[in-house]
């Protein structure tokens, strides 16, 4: 499945930044059957990947907001299934609670390709949403999986690592391209 980019090849997309900016809809509750044909094309998009520790709806052109994300072993590689209980889905989250300090880390985005950026996050956050097959879920969320769950978040709201990025870090072969895209901004 195609997952929307704000650039490739050194070209700006139009079509992927006016997807990946904008705010997610909410999926009705109780589901509807486009929501939840939604929630499981995103599920099917996450599992074939084995290069992101999560994945949100707009990511894959999808508005609306839905993330689904590794809960643990995110330095396996390993091939997930539907169902294993190795991801977590959050259906309409919101964050209803940030506890202890703030760290910097670097992240990457499946949607920003070729570039890093120093994130500060929040390293415990507790998360009101509903799960795939529409239970309410209230989940405290710690560490690094905290910071997953808050960068897929911020893709709902159409915010990316480079509007939170302190530093932001690209190849030196593309450096022509990607200093002229940050001093536009």
């Amino acid at each position: 499945m195609k997952t929307w980019k704000l650039w490739d090849n050194e070209k700006i997309n139009e079509e992927g930044a006016q997807l990946l900016r904008r705010r997610a809809d909410e999926i009705p509750i109780p589901f509807d059957e486009e929501g939840k044909r939604d929630i499981e094309t995103l599920i099917d998009a996450f599992v074939e990947r084995d290069d992101a520790a999560g994945l949100a709806a707009p990511q894959i052109g999808i508005s609306k907001r839905v993330v689904v994300f590794r809960n643990g072993s995110f330095n396996e590689r390993a091939p997930m299934q539907k169902g294993d209980g190795q991801y977590d889905v959050l259906v309409n989250p919101r964050i209803t609670q940030i506890r202890g300090d703030r760290e910097k880390a670097q992240e990457g985005c499946l949607s920003c390709p070729d570039i890093s950026a120093d994130v500060f996050r929040s390293t415990s956050i507790k998360v009101k949403a509903y799960d795939e097959k529409g239970a309410k879920v209230n989940k405290r969320y710690q560490g690094f999986l905290a910071r997953v769950v808050q960068h897929e978040l911020d893709h709902l709201d159409g915010k990316l690592i480079i509007d939170r990025g302190t530093a932001i870090y690209f190849p030196k072969e593309k450096a022509r391209f990607f200093d002229k895209l940050f001093k536009e901004e």
